[in-house]
């Protein structure tokens, strides 16, 4: 009987994580600032990158842990980071990563030393103080934990810190993914890309990026007779080209939701005020739709282009004198391509708007991150994020958020990887004012410690041993 109970007992707590460590996160706070702010001070602008500053820092601290490591470069300044945490290899490693390089800066810009890492009213502030250094020290707090407290894994635990992620360039994950994929071969990967929402000083929602818009910039080329501004021409070409910049700049192209997006706006719904909820409930209603969305195309430009692939004249350049009729002349279109658009098919559906065929359509981008599926929701690593975030944020709502920006993830997407973006809490007003790339980019320092405090549980809960 003895054994039968214990056999019942061993059956019903297999599925359990095995009791995770003890972590005080109040005693960890002052190793996190120490790590974050160093790597804040070290300049890795982009254009040049010098991420290899950032790489040898973080060698160092993990070396002095037993923590082995491995580079990987094209060039000797720009350095991938590689260390590993091994498990009992029950289940396929869970990747990590975060990018070392930062977009540079004008400093007459800056109130303050935007690489000093300073203090100063509840903030740190500096250049990748949210991208994208929140992610690395994450990640190095991470294997430091996991080593010191020698936590049982199912899975390795992989930590890339990588660098030109903000040149799209071919040192960072497109060197690791074409030349060293084993390295950071994995099932799921974490990194940046989603966040959380803060509220009247507490979480309202958190975002996880599941999927991302593919970047697919173009350039329309009009050409015409040149001659003199005195004598107009039909073939004017800075006439023709404005007129196809106004034609695609009007042109809505087709609503399409996927997964991730019809999930986000029926969970916003959920919470939102009523007349903001009957908006979103109503997108998929046809005597609706039209409406709702001319109002977030007014009102609500990000959620309007979250559901459609969005083409936007950004450039448009002709002409060099006032007197002169130009022969040529060129506008570049922003295009955000949603995961699974044909794009053979939505360019020519392109040029039928703009109704000129002598306008050439050419790219005017090299494609560095490719279209991929989006990340699934009903995994293990996606549902570990909800069950951290109910723990951590009670009455918070998880919304699957598809980016309009673009990540390293895409290429970890196309290689099979599940990638989940999130990030460090933040009001609405710092995202607007004081986010990514802007002059004044800060960071909530306790957003940092739960930031790191929700890595570790996120990837113990997917990577623990159960």
């Amino acid at each position: 009987m003895v054994i039968r109970i214990l056999a019942s007992f061993a059956l019903t707590c297999l599925p359990l994580l095995c009791a995770p460590p003890e972590v005080d996160w109040k005693a960890q706070q002052t190793e996190i600032l120490r790590h974050f702010s160093e790597l804040i001070r070290i300049d890795t602008s982009n254009p040049p990158g010098n991420e290899t500053k950032a790489v040898e820092y973080l060698e160092r601290i993990l070396h002095a842990e037993g923590i082995e490591t491995r580079r990987f470069a094209m060039t000797p300044a720009r350095a991938n980071l590689v260390a590993r945490i091994k498990g009992n290899g029950r289940k396929r490693p869970l990747l990590f990563l975060g990018h070392t390089d930062v977009v540079g800066v004008q400093r007459e810009k800056w109130p303050l030393d935007p690489f000093g890492a300073i203090r100063r009213d509840g903030y740190i502030w500096g250049r990748g103080t949210v991208d994208d250094k929140p992610h690395v020290v994450a990640g190095l707090m991470t294997l430091l934990l996991l080593k010191r407290t020698g936590t049982p894994l199912d899975r390795d635990v992989i930590f890339l810190a990588e660098p030109d992620e903000e040149g799209n360039g071919p040192h960072g994950i497109n060197f690791m993914v074409d030349r060293h994929f084993g390295e950071i071969e994995a099932e799921y990967a974490l990194a940046e890309g989603g966040g959380a929402t803060l509220r009247n000083g507490r979480v309202f929602t958190v975002e996880i990026q599941t999927t991302q818009k593919t970047p697919r910039g173009v350039r329309l080329v009009a050409r015409g007779t040149a001659g003199h501004g005195s004598r107009p021409r039909k073939d004017n070409a800075v006439t023709r080209i404005a007129a196809a910049a106004a034609r695609v700049g009007t042109w809505e192209t087709p609503m399409r939701l996927n997964d991730t997006t019809r999930t986000y706006f029926e969970r916003l719904a959920g919470i939102a005020p009523p007349e903001q909820a009957e908006r979103y409930k109503g997108l998929v209603d046809p005597a609706k739709t039209a409406a709702i969305q001319k109002y977030l195309a007014e009102h609500e430009p990000g959620h309007y282009s979250m559901l459609r692939t969005s083409v936007v004249p950004t450039v448009i350049k002709g002409g060099f004198r006032l007197n002169v009729i130009p022969s040529e002349a060129e506008a570049l279109i922003d295009i955000r391509a949603l995961p699974d658009e044909d794009m053979d098919r939505f360019l020519a559906d392109m040029r039928k708007v703009i109704g000129d065929p002598d306008i050439h359509v050419e790219s005017a981008l090299k494609l560095v991150r490719p279209p991929a599926p989006p990340s699934r929701l009903d995994t293990e690593a996606f549902r570990a994020i909800e069950s951290v975030s109910r723990r951590m944020f009670p009455g918070a709502t998880v919304l699957p958020v598809m980016s309009t920006g673009a990540t390293d993830m895409a290429q970890l997407r196309a290689r099979g990887i599940a990638s989940y973006g999130f990030g460090p809490a933040s009001t609405e007003d710092d995202r607007i004012n004081y986010g990514a790339h802007s002059d004044v980019e800060r960071l909530r320092e306790d957003a940092l410690y739960s930031f790191v405090e929700f890595s570790w549980r996120t990837i113990l809960e997917i990577a623990g041993a159960r």
